[in-house]
């Protein structure tokens, strides 16, 4: 690592001490990532955001005064705030509200008893915008909560596509990285990852994370589908 490699800055926003102490400890001992602050709650996260701009939050979805749904959505919502991801820390894979907050903006999330190295890799990628974070277990909560979502655009929107942005926003839906998906389209990593970023401008996706939502929610992935 060279002084030049820019510095992960992550906000932890949880209202256990504990949990926030132990993310701390395994964050400041890596040379490429530091935490910028801690948060107790929703409001409180949403002030720290806006002043320290970190480029990660760690948000719990359940806090009190606020909690992580709405602060995400406000996090989100805010156009000076565009730069910051948000990864949502729940208890229980398949929580309804992790789906919520991925339509609202966050970026995925993660079970709070994940192994170190997951966490640890998901806070790279989401900077690095590379893959959805907990791909498998992402999918299988969207298939279980995208049909009580309906967007009536989301289908009609999807011909602003081309035939190869469509086939890339479906393999993005299955939780395919851009690595991945050159692999199995026989094309560089740059051409895929070309691709997905010209699919999430036509369809306004802030991220990989929407995307898979609207690939759910236009009919393009069906539930099961493995491509």
């Amino acid at each position: 690592m060279t002084d030049k490699t820019p510095v992960i800055r992550v906000l932890l926003a949880d209202d256990q001490s504990l949990v926030r102490a132990g993310f701390r400890a395994l964050l400041d001992a890596q040379p490429d990532i530091e935490v910028a602050g801690e948060a107790a709650d929703g409001g409180e996260a949403l002030e720290q955001v806006r002043a320290l701009r970190p480029d990660v939050v760690l948000m719990d979805i359940r806090m009190p005064r606020l909690d992580g749904l709405e602060a995400t959505r406000r996090i989100t919502d805010d156009p000076g705030l565009t730069d910051v991801r948000v990864v949502m820390l729940t208890t229980f894979e398949l929580d309804e509200y992790v789906f919520e907050a991925i339509r609202a903006g966050a970026s995925g999330f993660l079970v709070k008893d994940t192994e170190p190295e997951e966490l640890l890799r998901a806070v790279r990628a989401v900077v690095d915008g590379d893959a959805l974070l907990s791909p498998g277990v992402t999918r299988r909560l969207i298939e279980e909560f995208a049909a009580r979502s309906k967007a009536p655009g989301a289908a009609a929107s999807l011909g602003a596509l081309t035939e190869r942005e469509r086939e890339v926003m479906a393999l993005v839906g299955i939780g395919l990285s851009n690595g991945e998906i050159a692999r199995r389209l026989v094309v560089s990593p740059l051409t895929a990852k070309t691709h997905v970023s010209r699919a999430m401008v036509k369809l306004g996706a802030r991220d990989r994370a929407q995307l898979v939502v609207l690939a759910y929610e236009s009919g393009l992935v069906r539930p099961g589908w493995l491509g």
